[in-house]
């Protein structure tokens, strides 16, 4: 791992936090940008420091993925820290929230400290955990929100589990509202989509699926938005996937609701269709919807009204997966695919290249306070090297994570990362 002084020239700048997307060069130093030339050189440069030629690929900061979920602790056969860290650097992600449903789960400081040290043993990418909001992600009692933020969790949620309780969430957000902790929030009407395995209408009655009407997502997200509009808290909604609940989150923003969304690469790219043939690949939480739906989802991400997108790295090992459909474990791993799959918008021309990395970098560091997501001068040097238009095939076998549960396999993308730097160290190298 390279932690000489670099210089990288002849490369497409691809900056949200400044706006800028050009030509240019950048040199890192002691872990951090020690330099950045907008539309030229890097002009003289000592003979002691790594030239790396990029030929015009694009080198933008490292993506920041809010939403990563790891088997350790507890279940270490579906991903371990280390192998959620190598995929993470081979996909050009250089930091990483993983999810507190873990065993035990992350509601605790002493687990919270668990997962930090565990990173800086790994020294790969950046890992911060996620807390939970209550005791043991059960939805009952609430988990010791502030002594957590001060361990270092970077917001409080209970993943794939909505709180249903009203009264337990209104603790919840008045309580993080104190410290002024980031609550995030799955919005699914519990009754609704229980036992459910894709979205409900003629294409799951065809397949004989059980499902969940889409319209339980908007009824969880009314009822999250009085409650952040009663408590002042600050609100991730985690996972926009519908027209409905979109439409929604906009009454909110415009309200002045200090809430903010995401969605997935997986509700980007697929719709309910894509499952196929029973492909439980494709089976993920919440399921996927229409074609109506996810058209409504890219339009939120170009218009910035969803302004974070996730890899909602979910993996599943292969006796998980390997069953009828609706047994299946939902879920599918993103850490590698999530870059090459989101420049299908820009080669489609559906969204800008600088918005698409906004939504990955700038955005999610803005959100969580984080120093990265910059090319700056004296910005943390995490960054990402990726020819734009080199043809990938995606190939879940060869996919570093543990578990190969990719929606993507067999998928020809464009995007091929040539080089992961976190801190200045080179992570990964093509």
């Amino acid at each position: 791992m390279s932690s000489r002084p670099t210089a990288f020239v002849n490369v497409r700048l691809v900056d949200p936090a400044s706006g800028y997307d050009g030509p240019g060069a950048l040199v890192i130093a002691e872990g951090v940008i020690a330099d950045v030339s907008h539309g030229g050189d890097a002009g003289p440069l000592s003979p002691d420091i790594e030239i790396v030629d990029g030929r015009g690929a694009m080198l933008a900061p490292g993506l920041i993925d809010l939403r990563v979920k790891t088997g350790e602790p507890g279940t270490e056969t579906k991903e371990t820290l280390k192998s959620a860290a190598l995929a993470a650097a081979a996909g050009g992600v250089t930091s990483i929230v993983v999810q507190p449903d873990t065993d035990p789960v992350i509601d605790e400081p002493s687990v919270v400290d668990f997962i930090l040290r565990r990173a800086r043993d790994i020294e790969l990418v950046h890992v911060y955990p996620a807390g939970a909001a209550t005791k043991g992600g059960k939805g009952q009692r609430m988990a010791e929100i502030g002594l957590m933020a001060e361990a270092g969790c970077l917001y409080v949620t209970d993943a794939d589990r909505p709180i249903v309780d009203s009264k337990v969430l209104q603790r919840v957000l008045m309580y993080a509202r104190a410290f002024d902790v980031l609550v995030a929030h799955r919005p699914t009407d519990p009754w609704l989509s229980a036992g459910a395995a894709a979205t409900s209408g003629e294409f799951a009655s065809r397949m004989g699926l059980p499902a969940s009407p889409a319209i339980a997502e908007k009824i969880m997200l009314e009822r999250d938005l009085a409650l952040v509009e009663l408590t002042g808290a600050r609100l991730l909604v985690d996972q926009l996937t519908t027209a409905g609940a979109i439409e929604s989150f906009r009454r909110g923003l415009a309200k002045g609701l200090p809430i903010v969304a995401t969605t997935s690469i997986n509700h980007l790219t697929f719709n309910e269709i894509d499952i196929g043939d029973y492909r439980t690949f494709c089976k993920v939480e919440p399921p996927l919807r229409s074609e109506d739906d996810r058209q409504a989802v890219i339009e939120a991400v170009a218009s910035g009204l969803i302004s974070v997108i996730v890899s909602a790295h979910a993996p599943a090992p292969a006796e998980d997966k390997r069953l009828p459909y609706d047994e299946a474990a939902p879920g599918a791993v993103g850490l590698q695919t999530l870059l090459p799959a989101l420049l299908t918008f820009h080669h489609e021309g559906r969204i800008p290249l600088i918005d698409l990395i906004r939504a990955v970098t700038s955005a999610p560091a803005d959100l969580l306070g984080l120093p990265a997501g910059r090319l700056a001068k004296g910005a943390p040097a995490d960054l990402v090297l990726c020819d734009l238009n080199a043809p990938i095939l995606i190939d879940a076998d060869k996919l570093i994570s543990k578990s190969k549960n990719s929606p993507f396999d067999g998928r020809r993308l464009q995007g091929k990362i040539l080089r992961t730097v976190v801190d200045g160290r080179t992570v990964f190298s093509a």
